[in-house]
C-alpha cells in the first residue's frame, strides 16, 4: 500500500513562501516519478510540477522560477518550494505518484495567498 501524506500548507501574504512537504512509502524509490498537483475552487486539477530523478523536473508555465520541487529519498520526502506565491497561487496541492500499476493522491494541503 502506498501512502502519501502532505504537510506545511497554510495563509500566506502574496510575494511569501512556502514549503511543502510529502511523506511517502518506501516502496517509492528515489527514481520513481512523483508531482505535485493543484487544484483551485471551480477549476480542473492541474499539474504544477514533477520529478524523475534528482536532474530531471519539470515545471508547469506557472510556476517557473518561483517553485522548486526536490526530494529527500533517505527520509522518503519529497518537496515543494513556493516562493513569491500569488494569490492565483491558492488552492489544495496534491501529492501524486503512479507505483505498483496504480495511482496515488495524497489528502491535500490547502494554500491560500491573500493579504
Amino acid at each position: 500500500q502506498v501512502q502519501l501524506v502532505e504537510s506545511g500548507g497554510g495563509l500566506v501574504q502574496p510575494g511569501g513562501s512556502l514549503r511543502l512537504s510529502c511523506a511517502h512509502s518506501p516502496i517509492i524509490s528515489s527514481n520513481y516519478f512523483m508531482a505535485w498537483y493543484r487544484q483551485a475552487p471551480g477549476e480542473q486539477r492541474e499539474l504544477v510540477a514533477s520529478i524523475q530523478s534528482a536532474e530531471i523536473t519539470y515545471y508547469a508555465d506557472s510556476g517557473k522560477g518561483r517553485f522548486t520541487i526536490s526530494r529527500d529519498n533517505v527520509k522518503k520526502k519529497l518537496y515543494l518550494q513556493m516562493n513569491s506565491l500569488k494569490p492565483e497561487d491558492t488552492a489544495v496541492y496534491y501529492c501524486y505518484a503512479p507505483a505498483a500499476l496504480s495511482q496515488y493522491w495524497g489528502q491535500g494541503a490547502q494554500v491560500t495567498v491573500s493579504s
